[in-house]
Formats: structure tokens, sequence, C-alpha cells
């Protein structure tokens, strides 16, 4: 294989030209390398790394490109090449690394070799490159250090590179480590091998006997840790943290020498940052990922502190509480990685176990530190004293305000609101600190924006005058000083205020309308437009807030202002801050306007769909390109095993949910109004579910365009639009891995369903959804198998049951969304969808096994109820599965088992038609027995028990000949009405205007004399809202009151039965019906 002097000259050329400096020269050459064919690459570049005459970087470039073309394009190029070509490659490489003189190329050609190796692993896992191995067992046992270093490091590379034979040379594998591992002389030749070792382990993750026959290793591995540290090379501590996150009970057997490794590695400050961070980074990882191996070693957990030390390992800045621009943290810095490991462990471990263990020194810190300048004057923690401490500690006092504001809102707000209000406000008058200043205004955001109504009423004369004072001040200072950082948050404090407040706002806005226009009118340049944003942020939450009648003098003169920075949307950077206040505000200003704000539409939708169409940047990358980019360019990676990468650029990402809940939200409020934009936003929108995405918007932009949007074009837009959502709603369901998103776009898809009703799905969609709903269920299996399992484990404790708990929860809810969309389908497609629903059938049966847990039980019966009430007479064939199960659920201990299985007997009754008439025999009784169990009107009992109330009352409406209805009828009269289930309410209300209507003799009692009673039940139905004046049997019952009414002495009598709160709702629903 070889090119001619001439060619090869040329490729050269185009090598160094790859790595110019100047990015037109480098660009041309990039397109004039990718026209090259993959063929003719290899040779050019393999010539390049062998030619020992090449400059070195020329031969480092090649080199990289060759690794790069046989990790992406293997398939395309290899294959295809001559056999003698193939094993020429080979021969080359094997021997460019012996050969080769620089240590550097040397081990970007093992790279290479070790991509080739990764490639040619056939399906079974034969290496088609025998004499790799060859060469491995050769060079590990040579006299020459770079050999032994090359074949340490393909292994590291590609630990799998002994495909189906690792089993066969697992004692020669571990051998090959441990002699590496002790080689004297070489201290690289240690550090190697004890990465080889990690990367082996961590390749074999889930091998459980094989990690346990390599534990002996481990201690080697710390050792090494140890050892490179001190030589200023952190990179087997880097592998300690990969083991720690992905094969953690690895560690079990070394886990007290390994945690004390790391706190040793941690408190040595001769160590850099980066290092001791890194071991730090061991615990906190572990506390992640093995937290409850690591709860049973409480002794070395106490340690944690040493994470409060790094927190105060702060520099003394003068200039530090003047700052107006606030730079970003600092994340190399000690004090933010101890503060993100404290914030981790806490997660990891569970606050009841750290909380204890750190409250000690925190309070030893508060009594020594809080003020490096001030002697310790603010020990008295009093807001007075408060103000004499060191800035930065009120920083973090605001900051640890806002933080429980929002986390414990709002029983943080009912309890402390006096005493956190006036010391915020106190503390936003330091005019010597801006930056606490403006902290103290963010903290009082956190404690307003969930603070009840109710509460903040009182103070708000104080607090908008505070407010009022500080942005006439700050104003000042920005036009003679130009610092705005205080001016930002305040008006932001003054929106949040207001946006509590609502109508309450109203006196006020007047005195900030003005000046918050004459801020928007005014900080055009560059620096302000974070200030911009904000302010336009705030006009629109107060316009929201004192609603249409008070903003409408201002409102043409402030959309006016929003048109004009609109008209400029186009030279603004796509960076902008004001780009997503914009489009917030808009949203709120066509909440204000209503249909009024149709006339602004076509100004507004251009950059809204631009910022909506935003493109996430994502790429697939091996780990060594994944070093490049760094997550500060806001990019995120996901570790896909195997040296690779998934990487998106999350930046903007943001701004297109924003955008996409506001799209929504202008469906919503105008409705017709929006129809000419509903199509190029459904096409936006649909392809964005296999995004990940918020959650909540997907169910209203589907909802939402189908029902609001579509219809007003008619039926056959309708069908097509729906078409264009189903597939990918379908799909969508299959591959959504995040249980949150993946739960909304089920509740959509089965609302959707709904809506389009009978026809909707055609074949191929039964087909594909049957098939999602069969391994959805299959799964939820699974999961409780493993669950099951976990609680075997040995480390398993209340926390872990905690965490079981939730994923269990989790799992429940999917189920419930199955339900759903069963429910819609069967209302919408009835009998004749039975036959595809029988693929399912054995799965739901398995749910409503006695063993199972109540949820799964009451979730299978909802769905047998589905089809009882929805695709009778034919449900019958499935009595066999589960009327007896449905018998038994009557009397079981959970409730939500009861209701599930009474509404099936109702249904039965209802719906289902002359085959299930034994089956009321036996249900009745049982029913009545629920009914009239002591506990039965408990409140978690309430709802089962209105459900076989409900029941009873549909068998003898419907199946009158299956019952006793004479003897049953004065005991059903005495447990009504229906508090707690407003449908079943109505079901049972419905069948009393039956029994009244028909003069039954029972319910009425000789000479009316149950009348009184009656007019209580419908006077307490009428209070319980289980009686709506619009429908049609509250208007049979007040026909029913306005008969006795005529009758004088008997309306007198039942009247003078009722309290005053019955009597005003009778005459409430004589009023209404």
């Amino acid at each position: 294989i070889s090119a001619t002097m001439a060619e090869q000259q040329q490729f050269y050329l185009l090598l160094s030209n790859l790595m110019s400096p100047d990015n037109t020269v480098r660009k041309q050459s990039e397109e004039a390398y990718e026209t090259i064919p993959g063929q003719t690459k290899i040779t050019f570049l393999l010539q390049a790394i062998r030619d020992a005459s090449a400059a070195e970087e020329v031969k480092q470039m090649a080199a990289v490109l060759l690794r790069r073309l046989l990790s992406s394009s293997f398939e395309e190029v290899y294959p295809s090449l001559a056999i003698d070509v193939q094993t020429a490659i080979r021969t080359e490489l094997l021997a460019g690394i012996q050969s080769e003189g620089s240590s550097n190329i040397r081990k970007k050609v093992c790279d290479i070799a070790a991509e080739l190796s990764r490639n040619l692993i056939d399906d079974d896992g034969n290496n088609q490159w025998p004499e790799i191995l060859k060469f491995l067992f050769d060079s590990v046992n040579s006299q020459d250090v770079s050999l032994r270093e090359s074949a340490l490091h393909i292994f590291w590379n590609f630990p799998g590179i002994f495909g189906n034979q690792q089993q066969h040379y697992l004692e020669v594998i571990k051998r090959m480590l441990v002699q590496c591992m002790q080689d004297q002389e070489n201290p690289q030749i240690r550090t190697l091998a004890a990465r080889a070792a990690a990367s082996f382990v961590l390749s074999n993750e889930s091998n459980t006997a094989l990690l346990k026959h390599f534990s002996d290793l481990l201690p080697g591995i710390l050792q090494a840790v140890n050892e490179s540290c001190y030589r200023g090379d952190d990179s087997v501590l880097k592998s300690l943290v990969e083991i720690a996150d992905t094969a953690p009970k690895y560690l079990r057997p070394n886990l007290e020498a390994t945690l004390q490794l790391s706190l040793k590695l941690c408190a040595d400050t001769n160590l850099t940052n980066m290092q001791r961070q890194l071991a730090l980074e061991v615990i906190v990882t572990l506390s992640e990922t093995a937290a409850a191996m690591l709860r049973k070693h409480t002794n070395i957990v106490a340690q944690i502190p040493q994470m409060l030390s790094m927190m105060v390992d702060l520099e003394e800045d003068e200039e530090w509480a003047m700052a107006d621009e606030l730079e970003d943290d600092d994340f190399d810095s000690n004090a933010v990685a101890g503060e993100s490991a404290l914030d981790r462990i806490a997660c990891g471990l569970g606050g009841k176990i750290v909380l204890p263990m750190i409250k000690q020194h925190i309070m030893q810190m508060l009594q020594n530190r809080l003020s490096p300048t001030d002697g310790g004057s603010c020990k008295n923690n009093r807001s007075t004293s408060f103000l004499m401490c060191h800035p930065r500690v009120r920083y973090a006092a605001c900051n640890a305000i806002g933080q429980m504001a929002t986390d414990f809102a709002p029983t943080f707000q009912k309890k402390f609101h006096d005493k956190v209000i006036s010391a915020l406000l106190q503390t936003m008058e330091d005019q010597s600190n801006p930056r606490v200043q403006a902290h103290a205004a963010a903290a009082l955001i956190n404690f307003t924006e969930d603070c009840p109504k109710t509460l903040l009423t009182p103070y708000l004369d104080s607090l908008v005058q505070h407010l009022h004072v500080i942005m006439v001040a700050k104003l000042q200072e920005l036009i003679q000083k130009g610092t705005k950082l205080v001016l930002e948050q305040v008006v932001t404090s003054i929106a949040s205020v207001a946006d509590t407040a609502e109508e309450k706002f109203v006196p006020y806005y007047d005195l900030f309308m003005p000046s918050l226009k004459h801020i928007v009118e005014n900080a055009v340049q560059k620096e302000l437009r974070l200030l911009r944003g904000k302010t336009i942020e705030c006009i629109s939450l107060i316009g929201l807030a004192v609603g249409k009648e008070k903003f409408m003098p201002d409102a043409s003169a402030v959309m006016q202002l929003l048109l004009k920075t609109q008209t400029d949307f186009n030279d603004l950077e796509d960076d902008d801050p004001q780009i997503s206040y914009m489009i917030s505000a808009w949203a709120r200003m066509c909440k204000i306007l209503g249909k009024e704000f149709q006339q602004y539409l076509p100004v507004v939708m251009g950059p809204l769909m631009k910022t909506a169409s935003i493109k996430p940047e994502v790429a697939l990358l091996d780990t060594q390109d994944m070093e490049n980019m760094s997550e500060d360019d806001g990019w995120e990676f996901v570790n896909l095993g195997d040296q690779q990468s998934f990487g998106i650029k999350t930046a903007g990402l943001e701004e297109k949910a924003t955008a996409c809940q506001m799209l929504v939200c202008y469906a919503k409020e105008l409705k017709e109004g929006f129809v000419e934009y509903t199509e190029q936003v459904v096409k936006l929108m649909v392809p964005l579910l296999k995004f990940y995405f918020h959650d909540d918007i997907l169910h209203e932009i589907t909802i939402t365009f189908l029902d609001r949007c579509a219809r007003v074009r008619g039926p056959e837009y309708l069908t097509q639009m729906w078409h264009f959502m189903c597939d990918a709603l379908i799909k969508s369901i299959g591959t959504e891995p995040d249980s949150d998103v993946l739960s909304e776009i089920m509740h959509s898809f089965a609302k959707c369903i709904e809506l389009m009703g009978d026809g909707c799905l055609n074949n191929e969609h039964f087909e594909e959804l049957g098939g999602i709903l069969k391994s959805k269920l299959e799964e939820h299996f699974k999961n409780q198998e493993v669950r099951q399992a976990k609680r075997q484990d040995e480390d398993y404790d209340e926390q872990v049951e905690e965490t079981l708990q939730d994923e269990d929860d989790n799992d429940v809810y999917i189920l419930t969304k199955v339900s759903d969309i069963l429910h819609s389908i069967f209302s919408s497609y009835r009998e004749k969808v039975l036959p595809w629903f029988e693929q399912l059938l054995q799965l739901i049966v398995n749910l409503i096994c006695p063993h199972r847990p109540w949820a799964d039980r009451q979730w299978g019966l909802c769905i047998f109820d589905d089809i009882i009430e929805h695709c009778s007479p034919s449900s019958f064939k499935y009595g066999e599965y589960f009327l007896r199960p449905m018998m038994q659920a009557l009397c079981d201990s959970s409730p939500e088992v009861r209701q599930a299985a009474a509404y099936g007997v109702g249904v039965m009754a209802q719906f289902g038609g002359e085959s299930y008439r034994p089956a009321f025999t036996e249900a009745v009784p049982l029913l009545v027995g629920v009914i009239q169990s002591p506990d039965s009107r408990a409140k978690e009992n309430a709802n089962a028990t209105e459900n076989c109330i409900s029941a009873v009352a549909k068998v003898m409406k419907y199946r009158p000949e299956c019952v006793n209805v004479t003897e049953i009828l004065p005991h059903w009269l005495s447990w009504l009405p229906l508090n707690e289930d407003k449908e079943e309410a109505v079901h049972t209300f419905t069948y009393l205007c039956d029994l009244i209507e028909s003069n039954n003799p029972i319910v009425l009692g000789p000479d009316n004399t149950n009348l009184p009673k009656i007019f209580i039940i419908i006077a307490d139905g009428v209070v319980n809202e289980s009686i709506k004046g619009e429908d049609g049997c509250s208007k049979r019952l007040a026909n029913v009151i306005r008969q006795v009414q005529v009758s004088g002495g008997l309306w007198t009598q039942c009247v003078s039965a009722l309290n005053e709160a019955q009597q005003k709702a009778i005459q409430d629903l004589l009023n209404t019906a």
C-alpha cells in the first residue's frame, strides 16, 4: 500500500493545513480532506505515521485522523479493502508500535490498534486479529519497558480485546496485571497497570463473580492512586472515581481503605485543588451510587465535615461586596466544590444521616467564622447585629432564607413572616454593600413567590414603600454611576409582590408604572439588556395582577414599547437575555387583552417561532474527543459506555421550552383567532416529542391544538392534523425514558383518542400500540421482581426502602396511564376492539391475582370495569378470569381495591346483560356488609363505601329481579346522600327521583312521612355540591320540592326539619334548577 512521493508530500501539506490557526485555510483543508475516498485516506494516513522523516505534529495529526476514521466509518471503509491490504494494515500497526521512537506517537498508534481490534470482534465474540493477542502476551513479558507500556495501553483502551476467550485467559490477565502493578523499577508501569485493571473492572461491571475474583487487585490500585497523585498524575484517581460511579460494589471488600485514602488525599493541602476535589468525588459518588453500603460506615462518613473546611477556603476580596457584575462561580475553586459535595452527599445518604453529623460543626463555625473582620460581633443572630456581620456572611444568610422559603413553603412563610420580611427589608437598605442588598431582594422574591396572599397583604404598605424608595435611589445611581445590580433584583421583587398580591396591588400601580416605563424606554445600552428584560417582565406581571381595567390606559403605550423592541428583535443577539422575557411578556399581554391581542400576532409570531425552532447541537463522541469539549461551553454529556458519550449543547433549550409554552398559551387564549398558525406550530412541535422536553407542555400542545384550533377548520383538517401527531405520540410512548414526560405523553394520547373517537387509529397504529403496552406491562412486573431482590440485598435499610417505594409509585403511575389509554380505546371502539385486546389479557389477569400489591389489583380491576362498561355483552367471555377475583375484592382490606370492585358490580348491572344475573345474588349481600361495617364512613373508606351504595342502587334499578328491592330500599335510603364521589352521587339521586316520581310507597312512607328525611338528603346533596344546578337530575329534584311547596302543612313540616344551611340549599336549588 503506497502512494507516490508527490501525492504523499501533497497530503503532508494538507495535514499541516488542517492544524492551521487560520480559519479559512483550515476550513478549505477540511473540505479537501472530506473528498478523499476512505480507502485512500487509510493508505496516506498509515504511510504518514510510519514515515520516520515526517514532522512529529504531522504524524500525530495522521494518527488522530486514522483512529477517528476507524471509529466513525469502519463499516464503510475497512471490510471493502482487499484482504492483503487489511493484513498489511494490521502488520504495519504492530510494527509501528515496536519501532516508533516517540512515546507520544507510540501511544496514538496503540489507540489505533485498540480501535481496530474493537471493530474486529465479530458477533460471536471472536477476535479476528489473533496476532494482536500474541503481541500483548509477548510485550507484557518483554524486557523493553516501552513495549510493556504499549501492551498495557492497548488493554486499558480496549479491555474487551480477548472477546469470547476472556474466561479462558482470566488467570493470565490477572497475573499480567498483578505482575505489572508490582514493577518496583518503573512507576509509570505501575500506574498504567492500575488504570488497565480499573478499565477491565469497569468493562465487566455486571459480572459479579469476576469482580469478586479480581477484588485482590484493589489494594494495588489504591496504592497506585496514592503514589501517582504525589507524582502529579491524577489518572488513576480518575479511574477510581469511575469505579465508584459504575461498579461501586467492587470496592466493598476494601471500602474502609478506599474511604481512608480519599479523606487523606482530600485533606492534604500539598496536593493541587483538582486532586483534592477528585479524592472527595470518590466519596461523594459512592454516596450516590452505593448509599446504603456507605451508610454502614458511619464512623468514616462522620469525617465528612472536611467539606465544610473546603467551603470556607475563600480568599479575602475587598471588592466582593461592591461588584456590579456577578461572574459565574469558579467551578474549580474548593469553596464551590465543597458546597456541591455537601449538597450531593446530603441527597445521596439522606438528610437524616448528614444533618446530625454536620450540625455541631456548623454551630461551631457560626460562632467563630461569622465575621473575619469584626471579632465575632454577630454571634447573637438578631437582625440588628446581623447588619454588623461580614458582607459574605449576610449574603449567605440571605441565600439560606431564600432557599428555605422555596423548600419549606408555605409553612416557612406562615411561621416566620414577621421576622423575615423586616430583616430582608432592613438588609435591602444596606447602601454600602450592593451585592448583599441585591441578594436580600432576591431572597424577598423567593419568600413572596410562595407566600399566601392573606399573609402578605398586611405588609403591602411597608413592602411597597421600601421597594419604591430603593428603586428611586437605584435609578439615580444608574444614571450617575451606571450601577444596576440591585435595580435588576428590586424590579423583580416588585413583580413578585404584585404577582402574589394580585388585585390588592391596584392602589400602588401608579407609584411604579411611570418609572418602569421610563426604564424600558431609556435602558437601551447593551449592558442594560438584563435590566430591561426584567422590567418588561415586571410591567406585564403588574398588568396581569391589577387586571385589564386598571392596566388599559397604559396598555397601548406598553404594547408600543414592546413592539419597538420586537421590531429590533432581528438585531438582537441569540443570547440576548431580553428574548425570553419578551416572549413571556407577550403571552401575559395576551392574557390581559384577550381577543384584542389578535392584531399583534403577525409581529409576535416570527421571533417566537424562531426561538421555538432552536435546534440543539448534539454529537456522538468517543472519550478522547470529549475531553476537548468542556461542559463550560454549555455541553452536557451522557456516558453511553464503551468509551462513547452523547453530548448535547443545552444553550437555548430553556428559551425554546418557554417559547413552546407561549405558543400553547396563545392557542388557548385566542382559540379560533390562532387558527392560521396551527399547522406550522404543530409541524414544529410534534417532532419535539422525540426530544427531551418539559413534560407539561406536551399535553397542552396535543390537546390545545386538536381541540381549540383544528376543529374550527373542519373535520378533514382535524383528521389530517391528528394523523401527523398520532405516529409521533405512539413512537414516543415506546421510547421516552423519563417517566414524568412519559406519563404526560400517555395522558395526552388517551385524551386525544377520547376527543377523536372511533376510527382514529389504523391497523398499524393498533399493532404498534399493542406491542408497546405489552412491553410496559411486562416491564412493570419485571421492575417489581428487581425491587424484591433489592430488599434481600445485604445493604438493604430503611432509606433504600424509601427509594424503592418512590420507584414503585412511579411504576404504578405509568400503570394508571396504561389504564387511561385502554379506557379511551374501549370507550371509543367498544366490542370490536376486544380481539386486539386479547394479546394483553393474560397480563391484566396477572394484575388481579390475590398475591399482587393492592395498586396492581386496583388498576387491573379498573381495566376489566372498562371492558364491562363499554364492551358488553361480549365482556362476559372474560368472566371466568375476573368474576371470582372481583367478588373477593369487594371485601379486600384495601379501600381502593374495594372501590374498583364495587364500581365493576355497578356497571355489570347497568351494561353487562343477562349473562351476569347470577353474580348479583352473591354481590349484593357482600356490598351491604361493606356499607354496614362500623368504620365504613371513615375518611379513607368513604369513596369505596359510596361506590358500594351506588352499585346497590344500580342493581335495584337495572336488575330488580335479582334482589329483594322491598327489603333493601329502607336501608338504602338511610345511607344517602353520597358526599365524596360526585359521579356516583348523580346515579343515586337519579334513582331516588325515579322512585319518588313513581310514588314508591317504601320511599315516601305512609302518608309521605319520609318526605322531611328526603328533603334533608336533597339539601345535603346541594351543600356538598353533589347536585349541580345545571344537570337534569337537579331539575327533577327541584320539581319534587315544588310539588310539596303547594301543599302547605307538609311543606312547613319538611322545612322545619332543616337547619339554616339546608334551608338555604333548598332555596338555591329552586332558584337555579
